[in-house]
Formats: C-alpha cells, structure tokens, sequence
C-alpha cells in the first residue's frame, strides 16, 4: 500500500436514523455479478464492456422514477453486434434484457433484475440530412445535443420533454416523450421518418431500407404474419378500430400504439410505429431519423394571471385558436411554492390561494408574423378576467429574452419546489395523466381534492393546450401505511382519470411499472389482449424488460419502491432525476453525480460493516471521491441545487490526516514562498526531458498516492517571469489581480498574459494597477477545491482583506485574470470569511478580465488584424459566472469565424486534478476534442491557464488566453505578430 493511503473508513457512515432498510442489498450479492454470469459474458464482449462490481450494480439501480431493481450485471455495448450478441446469449440462457439509457424515465422502465445494457456511452451521435430537414441521430444523444446541432439550420426537434437536457433520443422514441410544445402532432410518432432496431431474436431493421418488409419476411416469417393477422383482426372491429382513433385525439403513452396496425399497410411499417412508446419491450433502437420542424426564433410569452382555475381553463383555447405554441398551467399551491426556488418572485407567496397562471408562449418565423401574433394575442387578453393580486404580475406579453426565461424557470419550479421540499426520507412520484381540453379545469379541482384527501400536498400544473396534467405525490416506502395510502390513491385517481374523464392515465411519460396494473382499466380486455399478443409475436421469449408495459398483477406497482435514507444535508433533497449526469466529466469514466449520492443511500441503507457496505466504502474513495472534477456544474443542472461537488470536496477533508490538514496551513501561511518554490521548479523542469520527468512523477505516485502526486505531463508550460508588468496606481480604471497560476506558469507567445492585459487596457484609455503585494495571495481555490479547510480559511481571508485595501474599499473593481480565481474570489471564499470579512467583501466589486475586456476595453479599441477562425472552450467556472457570452465577443472582435463545439464541457483538469488523475480529464474532453480536431482552427482560446493545458493534453493543440489574442489584434501598426500556436 503506498505511503499516506487515506484511510477508507474515513468514508463510511458514522450516523443512521434508521436501523437496516427492507430494500437494502442482501449481503449475498456483496461480490457483484455472479459466476457463470460474469465470466460468460466478459469471454463475450471483454472485460472493459461488463460491469460487475456491487457498487457498479447499485449505481446502476436507481432512476428518476419511484422504483429499484439491482441488476446480476451492467453490459456496455459499443455496436450493434454487441447488442446483437448479448439478446442471442440471454436467449439461450433464458435470462432477461433490459436497455437503459439517461435513465430518467419516471416509471421504472429503465430497470431490470438481470441484464441491464447502458446505452448512452457508445450512442451518440448527430448527422444532419440535406439543409437540416431531416437528422440521423444516435439514442445515446440527449435533446439538448441534438437540437444543437440543428439551431445551426434553423431547425429542431418536435419532442422538447422538459428533461432534454438530459434525457436522451432512444429513451424518447420508446417512450413517446412529448412536452411543453409537442401535443399529438409533434410527438415521435408522429415526426419520425425512420428507425433501425434489433429485435429480440437478434434481427435488425432498418425501415428506410426498400427491401425492408422482404429482409425481414425471410428472416422473420412469423413475427411478419402475426403482425398481419393482428392487423386483419383490429381492422375487421368498427367499434375497436374508433375507440382507438379516439384514444389517440388527445395525448396518450399508456400501453402499446395500437394504432400502427392502422397506420401501417406492412410488417416493417407497422414495426416502426409499434416501437414508439414501447419503452424497451420490443427491442433496441440503435438509431433514429427524424423529420425536423422550423425553428421560429421570434418570440412573444405571457405569465398571465386569473383569479381561478375555472377562468384559466376558459383562457386556454382561446390562446390556441390564436396560435399559442405553449399553454402552460399553474395552480396557486404551485405559485406559492415556488418562492422557494430563486429568482421567483418572493411575492408569490402572498398569492391567493384560487389564483392560477397562464404561461402562452408565441413563436414565429420572422417580426410580421410575430407582431400578427401579439394582435391576437391582444385580442384575447381584452375579452379576460385577469388579476393583479402582487406587485410582481405585469400580465403583458414581453419579447425580452431575459424576462422570457424567468417565466419558463418559474413554470419548471415545480418539480423543484415540491421535490426539493418534501419531507426527508420520502420517495418522490411524478404523474402525469391527460383529459380532453374541455375539461381542464374540472379535471385539476377534482385532483387537488383527491390529492388533499389522501393526505398528500395538493398541486398541480402541466401542459393546458393538452389537456396533459402533472402531480408530484410524495411518501414514505419503509413504512407500509404509506405505501398503502399510495395503493389507495392510485387506485380512486386510475378510475377517476378513465371512468368520469375517459382520459389518459399517462399522457407522456409512458405506461412504465406504476400503470401497467391499470392498463386494462383504461383499454378494456380486448384491446388489452391484443397488447399481449403483440409482445407474444415480437417478443416470444420474453426476453425483454418484462412486468414494465404488461403486468398481470393487480400490486405490481407496490413492488421494488425504493426507499429514501437520509443522507448528508448538501445532497438529501435529490430526487435522483439525473439532469445532473450530461454535465460530469467523469460521467463516462466512473460515476456521476447522482451515482454518488445513490451509492451513499445504499451504504445508509445497511448494517453497519456489512459485506455490502465495505465493498461500497472501499469503490467510492477512486469511483466518487478522486475522480470528482469539483466544478460543481451539476449544482446548475440540478433542479433542486445540489452542489455535489461540494459534498465530494467534503469527504476530501474527513480523508485527510491531521498532518495533511497542518501541512496544508503552513503552506497557506507561507504561500509567498512556495510560489517562489513552484515557479523555479517549473523553470528548472523546463530544462528536463519530458520523458524523464513522467518516469519519476509516476515512480513517485507509487510510492505516495496518486491524489497526492501529480503525474507531469508534456503539456506542462515554463515559468513565468519572475517580475510582473510595472504599473501606476494613479489614474488606474481597475486594480488588475494577475492569479497565482499566472503567476508561477507562462504562456505561449511573446507576451505575458499579464503584459497582454496591461496593454489593451491602456490602449482603451482604462489603465490597470497591479498591487506590489500580490505575491503570497490566491483566491483561496487550491485549498477549497481539495477539502483543506483550515488552508482554504487562511487564504481566503487574506486574499478579501487585500484586495479591499487594493481597491480602496471597493471603489475600484478588481479584474482577476483566471475565471476560476474571479468564481473563487467573487463567491467561494464567502462561507469560510471572518463576519467582519464577509462585510468587507459585499463591498467589492469582483471582475473577470474576459469580462472587463467585453464590456469596458472593446468599445474604446481598434482591431487591426483577425484570424481566419477561432475555436473556444468556454471554462466551468464561466458557467457559473454567467461570462460565455463576453468570451464569444472579445473572441468575434479577433477571429472572422467562431466556433463552440456542440459538445463542450468541463475539462476536469481542475486546477492539478487532471495531473492526479489524466484519464478524467481525457475522458471529460473525449466528445469536444473530436470535434475540435475534426478542423484547423486558426486559434484555439480560452480563459484559464490550466484549463487550457487540459485542452493542450485533450486535443494536441496549442490552446492559451482570448485576452493574447485580444492584444495581438489590437497591437498598434508594425510588423505583424505571428499568430500563436495551432
């Protein structure tokens, strides 16, 4: 073991409220997949395609929805033969198969106890057809990524599911996810031109191939005559064949779209309708074709606010008849609710208790059709009964982007306000069901009285152009009296839904485990039959996800609910959505976000040292722990805020030794003289063959630990100069606060970045001051971003009590040039402040250079000379900073074309993670630097020293600051610079 190993039990629980949990893991399955499971398919498909590991199972047990089911195995295929290979073994072991991509479908349709396949790693993938009018994409690609893509041709997808930015294209054509715009007219079934699948025989289809329905007529006689007699069957009932043309008049996943045996005159037609919605149970979708829509970038919106849901619902066609592209709905315990997410009026809360809100929504493809659209909009408004109960309500249509976005992130509160405030230990269901528009309002007062009398929180909100409803019912899975209050509702609300509405009972987010016991309810036997008999012909073995759409079992839904054991603060309000997980850089490497805090659940859900729990404490030091690249974006994700990086850095602290934690100190304490030490050991290295160095940094991490010693990399810069640039304090604009790691590294060029900041700040007549005392300072993130609490309070004190003194009170701006620092200075450093610091610090005003160079220097510069192209990479801490915008513009003053790669992200090189760890920072960067170095690009840029080596390490290319490529296009007439390195 190396030297100064942490200790693992460092990171075990050390409370429990509750004594062993009834869904706990059974200690028999604490070695992970069993024998001659394991080692069957790791001869199959290799080592590096199987998961077996317990902690790998758990991760890979929980979902968005109410439901968990641990897996004998996880398989991560990479192609279509991979996926072929494992349904031909599960068919001849007699094993079942169950796909799972985002895993943030709401009904435990992503689960399964045998096989479970991830399909989300391998599978993405986005070709536009033609000018964009159709697009190839892969199911691994969330909507988000896709549409992307499109907005480059003025196009888009019809599903927009309010968990695009995670969910992905497969899991949306199985599911038929819809959302806010999509209705019955935009939807998968409805926009998709063509799909390529794998039966469960191993069979793949390809529906836009010309012989298609021959191929498989060869290879698949029955399947094609069964789906033909079906078809003949449906067809010769008058009375069937209306009621399901009537089922389909408003939104409806529940159970499988009978109406492709209608729509589709052959086997292969019928297949590809069949596939949508049919959440897994058919077979595996490996690619898609969509048919695309315009996207109208002119847009009007409303939060439009009436003294009852009655009067509301009145509201709702009439807005449709205008052509309102979105009719939201919000009742007042939603309003009122949602105060608790910020940037929600806080006068909601005064809100009465009969208000309800109208968000309408207008798009249109130029300003005439948009101002046509106000006319109308206009129109309504002036026959309405609106109200103006706080001073918040404005009940106008804006065309404000910023006000606009404010009114969306207040309708998508709910989830967070209800979620994010349930009690803790509760599982959290989210349902959705449809009724005709017609019956709206009475639809909503007779669920809020059903939700009330069954002792739940009653809210509702949803889709009112649809008729589409959504409620959040929250309750406790270890204690059996919730579980049957829950029974009981689900119940009285089913029969409700069917038998006084005639509705959906799940209208977008497919039948999944919790309706498939009610599916007869809303069919009746004999379409229900049919169903079954569709699976019997496609799936004859019932290899694929079993009891998920079809489920004989009137308690089916009761089964596997998981239980929800309190966990640390930061992280308990999780509601385990995954919107966090397209965000991680190390999502493809170990775990995400909501794989940490699943995993932490687990290890509170057993006996203390049980087999389990040591063989989840001792994966989560490398699998959660060092591989956390602490950006934090996962916070912005999150609907309910959960800084998981936070709670990472948390168990960084509790790992290390009292030692460790003085040593850390002492290095706060005297950090002057260790930046002295670092910038000549880099310069010395410098000197030293990169082959060398790696060979004694690895010999080195050996004999240490790897999250102690980074390994040196080619990529590595030399030292910077040993003075900064001479500035004066009279005149100075801005105090200018070069950072720590532009102090110890260079840059590539022939000017420092700091020279380079000084000079374009003097030319655009606002001259810089750089402090004589900035030598022993830094934003306090070395220590933050490692869990060294006392180091992180020392510094960042220091660096508040400062740069207070520097900027005479606040009166000055400080610029900060590394957007990490500038997030650092500017929020981080705030918890561990002194009260009297914390004063001092509401007094600064905390600048990114990128930011001043925007918005204060490029107004008053001249630019004299551009590259042909420039590609960003947009760091983290900007994200949090809200600065993207400001590099795009300092970088479209230099370049004549700028490009952000659709798949830019974090780079996780985190300051020194990606030296400690390379494989994150190689695996955070895959997807971007394949599009960065699909192209030359005359300059690659960016805005953080050691974000940019990441970057170097990533793609090859010389990446360095947008402010040296600033000052190269601004330097006064001479010979011209040389562009920097590509």
């Amino acid at each position: 073991m190396p030297l100064l190993e942490p200790e693992p039990d460092a990171l075990r629980p050390t409370s429990r409220t509750e004594g062993p949990a009834p869904d706990r893991v059974p200690d028999d399955r604490a070695t992970g997949t069993p024998e001659p499971l394991r080692s069957e398919l790791t001869a199959l498909l290799g080592a590096d395609k199987v998961l077996t590991k317990v902690s790998d199972l758990v991760r890979y047990a929980s979902d968005a929805s109410p439901y968990r089911f641990l897996p004998q195995v996880v398989v991560v295929p990479e192609d279509i033969d991979d996926v072929s290979a494992v349904l031909s073994y599960a068919h001849s072991k007699g094993r079942e198969v169950v796909f799972r991509a985002a895993g943030t479908s709401l009904n435990g349709q992503a689960q399964g106890e045998d096989i479970l396949v991830d399909v989300r790693k391998h599978w993405a993938g986005v070709e536009v057809l033609g000018q964009g009018e159709r697009a190839r994409i892969g199911p691994g690609t969330t909507v988000v990524r896709a549409n992307a893509t499109l907005a480059r041709f003025g196009r888009v997808l019809g599903p927009d599911p309010a968990s695009a930015i995670a969910c992905t294209l497969g899991g949306v054509v199985a599911n038929n996810a819809s959302g806010m715009t999509a209705g019955t007219t935009r939807n998968s079934y409805r926009t998709l031109a063509s799909l390529t699948f794998v039966l469960p025989s191993g069979t793949v289809v390809d529906t836009a191939e010309p012989d298609a329905d021959e191929r498989l007529a060869e290879t698949e006689p029955a399947l094609c005559e069964g789906l033909l007699a079906i078809k003949r069957e449906i067809e010769a009932d008058a009375g069937l064949v209306a009621r399901i043309r009537a089922k389909y008049q408003i939104k409806n996943t529940n159970g499988y779209r009978l109406d492709s045996f209608l729509d589709g005159a052959t086997p292969v037609e019928i297949l590809r309708g069949l596939m949508v919605g049919s959440e897994g149970t058919f077979g595996f979708i490996s690619e898609v074709v969509f048919d695309t829509l315009p996207l109208d970038r002119h847009t009007s919106t409303a939060l439009l606010f009436f003294p009852s849901l009655p009067a509301a619902a009145a509201a709702v066609p009439l807005f449709n008849a205008a052509g309102a592209l979105a009719v939201e709905l919000m009742d007042g315990n939603t309003l009122r609710a949602s105060v608790s997410v910020q940037g929600v009026p806080a006068d909601w809360a005064g809100l009465p208790k009969s208000t309800t809100a109208l968000p309408v929504e207008f798009r249109a493809p130029d300003r005439a059709t948009q101002e046509a659209y106000e006319t109308a909009a206009a129109e309504v408004l002036a026959g309405l009964e609106l109200v103006t109960p706080v001073p918040s309500v404005t009940n106008t249509f804006t065309r404000d982007a910023k006000t606009i976005g404010g009114y969306w992130k207040a309708r998508k509160a709910f989830v967070t306000a209800v979620g994010g405030s349930r009690p803790s230990g509760t599982t959290l269901i989210t349902e959705d069901f449809a009724v005709p528009p017609g019956r709206l309002a009475e639809a909503c007062e007779a669920l809020l009285e059903l939700q009330t009398r069954h002792g739940f929180d009653a809210a509702v909100a949803g889709h009112a152009a649809h008729g589409n409803l959504h409620f959040l019912l929250a309750f406790d899975a270890a204690r059996l009296s919730d579980v049957e209050r829950y029974a009981a509702f689900m119940d009285e609300f089913c029969r409700l839904t069917v038998e006084r509405f005639d509705g959906s009972l799940k209208a977008e987010h497919a039948t999944g485990r919790n309706i498939a016991p009610f599916l007869e309810l809303e069919w009746g036997p004999r379409a229900t039959e049919l169903m079954w008999r569709t699976k019997q012909v496609i799936d004859p073995d019932g290899v694929l996800a079993p009891r998920v759409v079809l489920d004989r079992d009137p308690r089916a839904h009761l089964r596997g609910l998981k239980t929800i054991p309190k966990v640390e603060l930061i992280a308990d309000p999780c509601i385990e959505c995954g919107f966090c997980e397209p965000t991680c850089p190390s999502e493809d490497l170990t775990t995400t976000p909501r794989q940490r805090i699943v995993l932490r659940r687990e290890m509170m859900r057993q006996t203390p040292g049980s087999p389990v729990e040591d063989g989840l404490v001792e994966a989560y030091g490398y699998d959660a722990v060092d591989t956390c690249a602490g950006d934090s974006t996962c916070k912005l994700a999150c609907p309910v805020g959960i800084d998981t990086g936070a709670l990472m850095k948390g168990f960084r602290h509790a790992r290390h030794s009292p030692r460790e934690e003085r040593t850390a100190a002492r290095a706060a304490k005297h950090f002057k003289a260790v930046e002295a030490s670092a910038r000549l050991a880099v310069a010395a290295a410098d000197r030293i063959s990169d082959r060398l160095l790696t060979t004694v940094t690895r010999t080195a991490r050996k004999a240490v630990r790897p999250d102690l010693v980074p390994e040196w990399l080619p990529q590595i810069p030399g030292a910077a100069a040993r003075r900064l640039p001479r500035t004066a304090r009279a005149g100075a604009s801005a105090v200018y606060y070069p950072a720590c790691v532009n102090r110890i590294f260079g840059g590539p060029g022939d000017r420092s970045l700091a020279e380079a900041v000084v000079a374009v700040s003097t030319r655009a007549g606002k001259p810089v001051w750089i402090p004589d005392d900035v030598a022993g300072t830094c934003c306090a993130t070395i220590w933050h971003s490692k869990g060294y609490d006392a180091g992180n309070t020392l510094m960042a004190n220091r660096i508040v009590e400062a740069a207070w003194g520097w900027t005479a009170g606040g009166r000055l701006p400080l610029v900060v040039d590394a957007s990490s620092c500038t997030l650092g200075i500017a929020h981080e450093v705030v918890p561990y402040l002194t009260t009297d610091n914390r004063a001092l610090h509401r007094e600064l005003s905390v600048v990114d250079s990128i930011v001043w160079a925007a918005d204060e220097l490029l107004p008053h510069l001249t630019v004299r000379r551009t590259v042909g192209s420039a590609v960003l990479h947009p760091t983290c801490s900007m994200r949090h900073l809200g600065d993207e915008a400001q590099l795009r513009a300092v970088a479209e003053a230099c370049a004549d074309e700028v490009v952000v790669p659709d798949d830019t992200g974090c780079c996780a090189f985190a300051g020194d993670r990606g030296m400690l760890h390379k494989e994150l920072t190689e695996s955070a960067t895959r997807k971007e630097a394949a599009e960065v170095t699909a192209r030359p690009y005359d300059a690659h840029l960016s805005a953080n020293r050691m974000c940019e080596v990441g970057m170097d390490h990533a793609t090859g290319r010389a990446y360095y600051s947008a402010l040296l490529e600033l000052e190269r296009a601004t330097r006064l007439p001479g010979p011209a610079p040389a562009p920097r390195g590509r």
